[in-house]
Parts: structure tokens; C-alpha cells; sequence
């Protein structure tokens, strides 16, 4: 696809930006990566073969008495299952043998239990009477995180909690930016009494109490990832209202804009078509940081209990399991670096988009 001078100057200028564009490398890699979560870390094998037939245990949950047994749902951590479908056929596994929500039960220590870089089944069985041949106890128990207060890999959770935040925050500043740009648009363009009444409806609808309309409604149902998504969406779309507003306000008397309206296009086209590609160039270089900012926003309702349900992939959770089990330091340590490296890539790919769309920035 080619390129206008224009795109291309500002590509360019995106690239100049050393730090914000291998930041934005980096963060676009980890997100890509996080999306196949499920063959990542997965308590299901991704693939397997039994007596002929290849089976999709991610996808899909089979019976146990697929292979001999009589649960409504194979356990495939099970020894007993796996020497089944071993003995007919072969398994491949993803590289972390736990979901987010998978319990380790056969950690040699209490939960929280410390990373274990090279525990082997033996090591880990060793509590059972009969060690790696007793039946209840299964194999691949490596968490190299180490577990959470209840037993769950923290590498696991963390790999979903990553793709649950981004993805949140994504639909979070696409809804909020559509609905603000909109927004001021409408406000910009025809001004006077529009611009005036719908001025004094954003003071009354900012200054409503966001947190504690989200306790009221967790008191009253289980918010879910959707339900949350759009409570914050009412409150959060008033973010770029003032900047598309003043946008229009200043462009809406150019001349070009009286001709248009000279020529009998509507008011309709004459927005979307002729001013709103002009502010969204200043809009969307306010995107990465409200992206930022929705992460930040999901990451403290998780962490203050009133974010995504119980048992959810969170980053929030993570930093609160770490401020509630302080003799466990590796769960505060991993929650504080991931979200510090997330953020501090989002804030440098701001940086270097702000520089692209900057028509005053020169190469150096």
C-alpha cells in the first residue's frame, strides 16, 4: 500500500522516535502473544491422539468415559487418564500446564508456595506414600512465579490477566473516544444553546460519584467484564469532549466550511467528512494514554474488590494478594513489574505518536 507524503512523513517520524516505537514493537508482541493464552497456559492438552482419533481438549471437553472412566468431564492432569491416552496414542501439552484459574494441589509447600524453576515429579510427590506412582498425584508441578494464596500459577494469571487488561482497556478508549468525539462534535458545530445546555449537563455528569455508583451496583449484581465495561463507559467518554469541541469551535467559520455549506451539504456530512478527520488528528494522540489510563482504571477496581468477579484473571487481584500476603514477595514483585512495564510502554508509544502527528516536529 502506498503511502502519501503526508502518512509517510509522519511514519517516518513515528520510527525517529526510537524508544516509542520499539516500545510500541514490544507491547504489540506481547499483546499478539497473550491472545493464544489458551495454548499458552492451559491445564488441557492442545492436542492429543487416542486410538486413532485426534482430539482437541482446549476447544473442546470430552468425558471421561472416553478413556475408561466416568466423569461427566476428563481430568487430563489426571496420571490415570494420561497413561490411558499415552498407551493408545500421545499428548502434546502447552508449554504451562495451568490455566488461571487451575488449583495446585501438589505443591510442596503451603500456598502461597515460591517459584520452582526445576521441580520434578519425584520432588513433588514426595508427600504421597506411594511418591510419583501414587495416583493422586500429577505431574508437571513448575510454577516459575511461584502460586497465589489459593494455589494458582502466577505465570498463568498473569499471561490472562495481561490479554483480559489490554483487551478492556482497547474496547474501553474505542467506545469512550467514539462516543466523545460525537459528543463535541455536535457541541462544536452548532454552538450557542447546544454547545451551552450540553455544557451544563457535562458539569452534572462529571461530577457524579463513579466509584461509588460501581460498589452500589456490585452490591446489587456480580458486575461482569461487559456489565463493567459499559458503566464505565457513561462516565469515561467525557475525556475528549473539550478537545473536539474546541476543534470545531475554531474550524467551524474557515472558509471552506462556508462553502460547503454554500454548496447545500448537509450538516451531517459536513462534519464527518470535512472537520472530524481534522480533529481526529489531535484526538488520537490522547489515545494511548487513555488506553493507559483504562488499564490503570481496571487494575484498581480488581484491586480494591469491586473489578471483575472472583476467581477472574486480574492484575489488580495480583497486587492486592500481594499487600495481603507480605511474606510472599514474589506475588507484589511480579504484579508491580508487569503493570510498570505495561505502562510504561503505552506512555512511550504515546510519546511517538504524539511526535507523528506533531506537524511543528522535525527530524533530529
Amino acid at each position: 500500500m502506498q503511502l502519501s507524503p503526508l502518512n509517510r512523513r509522519r511514519w517516518d517520524l513515528f520510527k525517529a522516535n526510537r524508544r516509542g516505537f520499539w516500545s510500541f514493537t514490544i507491547f504489540l508482541v506481547l499483546f499478539i502473544v497473550s491472545l493464544f493464552a489458551p495454548v499458552i497456559a492451559n491445564d488441557h492438552p492442545i492436542l492429543a491422539s487416542y486410538k486413532g482419533e485426534l482430539l482437541f481438549p482446549t476447544f473442546r471437553d470430552y468425558p471421561e468415559s472416553k478413556f475408561g472412566g466416568f466423569l461427566a468431564i476428563t481430568d487430563f492432569r489426571d496420571p490415570v487418564n494420561q497413561e490411558e491416552i499415552e498407551a493408545n496414542g500421545w499428548i502434546l501439552w502447552p508449554p504451562i500446564r495451568y490455566s488461571y484459574n487451575t488449583v495446585n494441589t501438589e505443591i510442596p509447600s503451603p500456598a502461597p508456595s515460591p517459584p520452582a524453576f526445576s521441580l520434578t515429579r519425584d520432588q513433588a510427590c514426595a508427600k504421597y506414600p506411594l511418591g510419583a506412582k501414587d495416583p493422586n498425584c500429577v505431574a508437571g508441578n513448575m510454577n516459575w512465579l511461584g502460586t497465589d494464596d489459593q494455589g494458582r500459577d502466577v505465570v498463568a494469571r498473569v499471561i490472562y490477566g495481561f490479554r483480559i487488561s489490554v483487551a478492556f482497556g482497547l474496547i474501553l478508549t474505542l467506545l469512550s473516544s467514539i462516543i466523545g468525539m460525537a459528543a463535541g462534535a455536535v457541541q462544536g458545530y452548532f454552538g450557542g444553546w447546544t454547545d451551552l445546555l450540553f455544557q451544563r449537563f457535562l458539569d452534572i455528569w462529571t461530577s457524579m460519584p463513579t466509584l461509588y455508583l460501581l460498589i452500589i451496583l456490585g452490591a446489587v449484581i456480580t458486575p461482569t467484564f461487559w456489565i463493567l465495561l459499559g458503566v464505565l463507559v457513561l462516565f469515561s467518554w467525557t475525556g475528549l469532549v473539550g478537545l473536539v469541541r474546541a476543534e470545531f469551535l475554531r474550524a467551524r467559520n474557515f472558509e471552506y466550511v462556508r462553502a460547503a455549506k454554500a454548496l447545500g451539504l448537509s450538516n451531517a456530512r459536513i462534519i464527518f467528512k470535512h472537520l472530524l478527520p481534522n480533529a481526529i488528528v489531535s484526538t488520537i494522540t490522547f489515545m494511548p494514554f487513555i488506553l493507559s489510563g483504562s488499564v490503570t482504571t481496571l487494575t484498581s477496581l480488581d484491586y480494591l474488590g469491586f473489578g471483575l468477579p472472583a476467581g477472574s484473571a486480574s492484575l489488580g487481584e495480583l497486587i492486592a494478594q500481594g499487600k495481603n500476603n507480605l511474606q510472599a514477595p514474589w506475588l507484589g514483585i511480579t504484579g508491580f513489574f508487569v503493570i510498570s512495564i505495561m505502562m510504561s510502554l503505552l506512555v512511550f508509544s504515546g510519546e511517538a505518536v504524539r511526535d507523528a502527528l506533531d506537524p511543528r516536529k522535525t527530524f533530529t
